[in-house]
């Protein structure tokens, strides 16, 4: 029976649709919390710069290795109790996160939290691309205009939290119970898992990690991943060089740096906003390419014109332009693997272990040879996707 008829009806695929939709959302709202609560936090658990490396580092580095194992086992029958399983494990974490009192106990909290995202949040992705097969393009847009929006509204929270007198513990409670209610809605639906490529038969753990394996040495899905890794240069990668860049080689101070920042967001959720119709006129892969050469026209322009308000002119381009890369590749990769879309979140993350040291080896030659040659390195993606691209129709 295809995946989609084990939905039943349209009524319990929009349900589905709009609660993953949710899901990821207030993943994004966690990130947008915690990254702008990084102050008080710091202060409130008189935390070293030592100690929030580790918080950046052992929980990302212990789910990595976990990750990957629930990405198989989301494809070999055990989709609905991992997602499930791992929404009360995201719940708890966010309760052990708003109530810790020290260094020990928040890290044990993010320890949790990340391999309890990767199960309730990167297999809802799975799944919300199973529902239709037809659209991972389109979906995928979605899927990150709502991370967008949660990076958004995520400090906005925290504002209002800190307005109501409350500390950032009370804004990662307030997330807390938000996950309790998605897992109250969340329950009443079916989710299955994906059929096996040769059939019905849902394989094995051994056969999922062969699938796995078999997969990854296909040049299709070698191309889509690899291209992934080169696109986040221009997208998470440059994010975290901005205000350095205005500040350090623009000479600007530290509010006009955050208002560079609040630009790249700011256009960067419009480009998601208009990705969606726009997906429903235009093949992604059309958008992709020319957006490519854009870009690369665009970004030299971006590190060498003088005037501040030109490069934020500029930059809000190249955030309106970059909007569709990440939806548009990573859906490529669902439809290069029909039937192993927990596999496409076991190779993801394994991609991304290597993809995730290049802001180190860009930090290492920044302080080797300067920021700005290092930011002349990320032309590397738009180059990377015209030659990825060159022959796909």
């Amino acid at each position: 029976m295809p995946l989609q008829g084990k939905y039943k009806t349209a009524r319990t695929m929009m349900g589905l649709t709009i609660i993953f939709l949710m899901i990821e959302l207030l993943d994004e709202l966690v990130d947008g919390v915690r990254g702008a609560a990084w102050p008080l936090i710091r202060n409130d658990l008189h935390l070293s710069y030592v100690q929030v490396g580790m918080l950046l580092t052992i929980p990302n580095t212990i789910a990595s290795l976990i990750e990957p194992i629930l990405g198989i086992w989301g494809d070999v029958g055990q989709r609905r109790q991992l997602i499930l399983g791992g929404g009360v494990a995201f719940a708890i974490a966010l309760l052990m996160i708003s109530l810790s009192q020290d260094f020990a106990w928040f890290l044990t909290g993010f320890v949790l939290f990340y391999p309890a995202s990767g199960s309730f949040v990167s297999l809802s992705q799975a799944t919300l691309m199973d529902i239709d097969p037809t659209r991972h393009e389109q979906n995928m847009a979605r899927w990150s205009l709502a991370g967008s929006l949660g990076n958004v509204i995520g400090p906005l929270i925290l504002a209002g939290t800190i307005a109501l007198h409350q500390s950032w513990r009370g804004a990662f409670f307030i997330l807390a119970l938000l996950t309790g209610w998605l897992l109250v809605l969340l329950w009443k639906y079916p989710i299955a898992a994906p059929s096996s490529p040769e059939g019905d038969t849902i394989p094995s753990f051994k056969d999922g990690i062969r699938n796995a394996i078999a997969a990854a040495k296909r040049l299709t899905v070698l191309r889509w991943l690899t291209l992934l890794q080169f696109s986040d240069l221009m997208l998470d990668v440059l994010r975290g060089f901005i205000a350095l860049y205005f500040v350090d080689l623009v000479g600007t101070n530290s509010m006009q740096a955050g208002v560079a920042v609040m630009v790249w967001l700011g256009f960067g959720l419009l480009g998601d906003f208009l990705l969606i119709p726009l997906l429903d006129r235009v093949r992604g892969l059309s958008y992709l390419k020319v957006s490519a050469i854009l870009v690369l026209g665009l970004y030299p322009a971006f590190l060498v014109v003088p005037h501040f308000s030109v490069k934020l002119a500029i930059l809000a381009c190249l955030g309106l332009l970059n909007a569709g890369w990440y939806s548009i590749l990573q859906g490529q990769l669902y439809t290069a693997m029909p039937g192993q879309s927990g596999t496409v979140m076991t190779l993801t993350t394994v991609f991304g272990l290597v993809g995730g040291l290049t802001p180190l080896a860009l930090g290492f030659f920044a302080q080797q040879i300067g920021l700005q040659p290092t930011m002349w390195m990320l032309l590397a993606a738009p180059i990377a996707l015209l030659i990825g691209l060159f022959k796909v129709q």
